[in-house]
């Protein structure tokens, strides 16, 4: 099969990797770490003065007017060069709210569009055991939330964030807004130097207009597994060229370590791992841009992301020795963004159930994708 990108794809990936290596550099990263900044502001402005913060939004509110295709080449790049900016929360919330918010699309989305608003989210409750901890109960015309959303990215730095609630037996998304009264903020920072806050709710009013439709969380989350599993494939791709590099010049019993076949082994299996992920990965953008159903196979890209993450991540730590854990040496930073996107959404084990549950109640899926059971319209653009 071709997975090559189109030319205009591609030009997608080439710029962001230009625009990446001019502010991702070692010493960059390095200094970014031991600083105080929430995450790389002056990169950031640079991606929305190009645009690649709004590659999903709709032409007609200020974006690009792509598709995930477009978008996953450029969180590849952003991968590879590991660089902290929220390209995939921000432009996927604005996404949402603009399909399927269309109250709030006008102000926030165009903003977001234009730079002036940075928007976040986080789905990690959705999976988890215990669910979401916002529950939201309705009193009239209003919403009224109670609850804790835990290490929301960049929540205390931007103007609004999507999150899951329980209303009605369900689960829905509603746009929180900062500033809102009820609202606090314990903010902290991850291992890879991204700034993370808890939100913490306590009779927090909002309007029913903050309310997504019905069809949003099934919107958004496939897309968001298909951007972090881009990201994974630009951070792994990048952990073995500089894993490669080194193993190529580090010598033992005077030869290079690259030659001996315990090492050359581990780093085909990593190879392997990356592949199958890549590979999956090109099925589930396929599909979300030609409006199909994808519940199983963002289910099993995630499951593959937190597979490679792991196994790349550290074998590429083990045939560094020494240097793998010498965090002045660049290689750790790689297994910190692994650790982060295999967590993100759940890790491994959640994904499997999931997939699990639903070939459960699926068992005529064979060898075509296209039977009725997968064909889910709350996919579709």
């Amino acid at each position: 099969m071709e997975f090559a990108y189109t030319e205009d794809q591609q030009a997608f990936a080439d710029s962001a990797r230009a625009l990446f290596a001019d502010y991702c550099s070692d010493e960059a990263l390095r200094a970014h770490d031991g600083g105080a900044e929430p995450f790389m502001r002056t990169l950031w402005a640079q991606c929305t003065a190009t645009g690649m913060h709004a590659v999903l939004v709709g032409e007609a509110h200020g974006g690009l007017g792509q598709g995930v295709c477009e978008l996953a080449a450029v969180l590849e790049e952003q991968g590879r060069a590991l660089a902290l900016v929220p390209l995939a929360e921000h432009q996927l919330a604005a996404a949402a709210l603009e399909r399927h918010a269309p109250q709030a699309a006008d102000e926030i989305v165009r903003a977001a569009a234009a730079g002036g608003q940075l928007l976040t989210l986080s789905l990690d409750a959705v999976p988890a055991a215990l669910g979401p901890q916002i529950t939201a109960r309705r009193a009239g015309a209003a919403l009224v939330l109670d609850g804790r959303a835990h290490a929301v990215p960049l929540a205390a730095q931007s103007d609004a964030a999507l999150l899951p609630v329980r209303l009605d037996g369900g689960l829905r998304l509603v746009l929180l807004r900062r500033g809102t009264p009820g609202v606090a903020y314990v903010e902290g920072r991850s291992q890879r130097h991204l700034a993370v806050a808890d939100i913490v709710l306590e009779g927090v009013r909002l309007d029913a207009g903050a309310l997504l439709a019905d069809a949003a969380l099934a919107w958004l989350e496939p897309r968001l597994v298909a951007a972090l599993a881009a990201q994974q494939v630009g951070v792994s791709a990048g952990q073995l060229v500089r894993t490669v590099e080194y193993i190529s010049q580090r010598k033992q019993f005077g030869r290079a370590i690259g030659t001996f076949q315990l090492v050359a082994g581990q780093m085909a299996d990593a190879k392997i791992a990356l592949e199958a992920l890549r590979s999956a990965l090109a099925q589930l953008v396929y599909r979300l841009d030609a409006a199909l159903g994808c519940e199983a196979q963002a289910h099993a890209v995630k499951v593959l992301a937190a597979r490679a993450a792991h196994l790349v991540g550290h074998k590429a730590q083990h045939v560094h020795g020494g240097m793998g854990v010498d965090v002045t040496y660049p290689i750790h930073r790689y297994l910190y963004w692994s650790r982060a996107l295999a967590n993100t959404l759940g890790g491994e084990a959640a994904a499997l159930e999931r997939l699990g549950d639903w070939l459960a109640g699926n068992d005529r899926l064979g060898w075509k994708y296209d039977l009725p059971e997968d064909l889910g319209a709350a996919h579709a653009q």
